[in-house]
This record gives structure tokens, sequence and C-alpha cells, in this order.
């Protein structure tokens, strides 16, 4: 059974504006905490072990969930100053026991089989594998171009006239793979900019799997206004 890391720790500064005195992934979505929600879709396939990546406002995500919820244990991983998202998922990955780990970004919601992840990067025998979407705006969301088996070849990509494939910022990783990194846990780096970029040059066996799900992105205004009705339908 796999666990989760969730990277929650971000400071959420684009989202101020409209909500500001919570951590990001506390923001309210039809009443509910925005991480309430993201938790429970994947308790709901399966995962009973999660490890939440912490930092900005740190207490208000540990008093919320405290170390069992909903049949699902927590840790808690907390960043005493920014680590970025690599450096988030290092720190939270140390505190990690399953042989494969799903990581997922805490201010996105991205409906993705489970079942279906595991089963592509168990056959890839996969490093990292990414979960994608297909979007036209590449410059918000990091393009790849991908084999037809699923291999990823760059971290670029032009839009056809189905959109680009895009990352969605749900992992599945090999855990071992992580502790032959250049960075250790306490380091500040990007899991983006770094950390994928180093995998491809390093000859990480790294794939993408296109998903035909809902996304949604809740770190900006627009987003987060719009997520209500998103995931009205998806969520409990």
């Amino acid at each position: 059974m796999v666990e989760a890391v969730v990277l929650a720790g971000g400071l959420g500064t684009r989202l101020r504006p409209v909500v500001s005195e919570v951590p990001k992934g506390m923001a309210p979505i039809n009443g509910r905490p925005f991480l309430e929600l993201l938790l429970e879709y994947w308790i709901d396939q399966g995962v009973r072990r999660f490890v939440i990546s912490v930092g900005y406002l740190a207490g208000q995500i540990r008093n919320h969930f405290g170390e069992r919820w909903r049949g699902a244990d927590i840790l808690y991983a907390e960043e005493r100053e920014p680590l970025g998202t690599g450096g988030g998922l290092l720190l939270a990955a140390s505190h990690a026991q399953s042989a494969d780990i799903i990581v997922m970004n805490g201010d996105s919601f991205f409906a993705v089989d489970l079942a279906q992840l595991c089963d592509f990067h168990s056959a890839r025998r996969a490093d990292w594998t990414l979960s994608l979407f297909r979007s036209h705006d590449v410059e918000r969301y990091l393009g790849l171009a991908v084999a037809e088996d699923g291999r990823v070849q760059s971290l670029s990509s032009k839009p056809g006239k189905a959109g680009a494939l895009v990352n969605g910022g749900v992992y599945l990783v090999r855990r071992a793979a992580l502790e032959v990194l250049p960075w250790r846990a306490g380091q500040r780096f990007s899991l983006e900019s770094d950390l994928l970029p180093h995998a491809l040059q390093a000859s990480w066996r790294t794939f993408g799997r296109e998903f035909a799900s809902q996304f949604i992105d809740i770190g900006v205004p627009d987003d987060y206004q719009r997520a209500s009705t998103l995931l009205r339908g998806l969520c409990k």
C-alpha cells in the first residue's frame, strides 16, 4: 500500500487577496478546508498514511487533522524555513515507509485513479511517474514531450489542437530514488525546476500518463473561486 506525501508548506502569497488568515490548504471550499477534500479523495482510494509537509501557519493544519483522521494516520514534516517543493518533498519522504510514495501538491486537486497510476508505474518499472492532463496554457503549467510508451523525453512542449500534455502535480515516486539525490533533507530546492530536470539528466526511468480527469489549482484567486463549483460533484 502506498503512502502519500502532501506538499502544503507554501506561503500562499498569490491567494492572499481572498484568503489571508489560514494556510492555503485550509482555504474553505463549500464550508470545508480544501485539504479535507483532498485527503478524503485519496482515502477513498485506499491511502491510509499521509505525511504532510507544513510550514506557514502549520499549527492550524496540525490542530485540525491531528494524528489520525477518517481512518488514516497523519504525520507532519515541518519546515522551519521555506524549503521549496523539492526540499519539502525530501523532508516529508524521510518519514515515509512504503517503497513507492504518491506525492501531491496541497493546493491542487487532480482526480487521478490511483490503481491505474500504480499499474502504469509498476509495468514500466518507473522511478518517477507523472500524472498529466491537456492544457493550452503552457506558460502556467509545465509542458512535457512524451513518447508513445509514456517515457518523458523533455520538459517542454508545444500545444497541438487538443493542447499540450502538462504536469498535473500528482506523482508516483520510487522512494529509494530520492535517497541518491544531490540534495539532502533541509536544503531548499524546487521539485519542478531542479528535481525533474535532474531526473531526466540522470536517466531516471521517468514516465507520464495522461488522465482525462478534473483538475483545479486553487493557488490563484480566479481558480479558487471556481473550485466550489468544480469540487462539489467530486468530493462528499
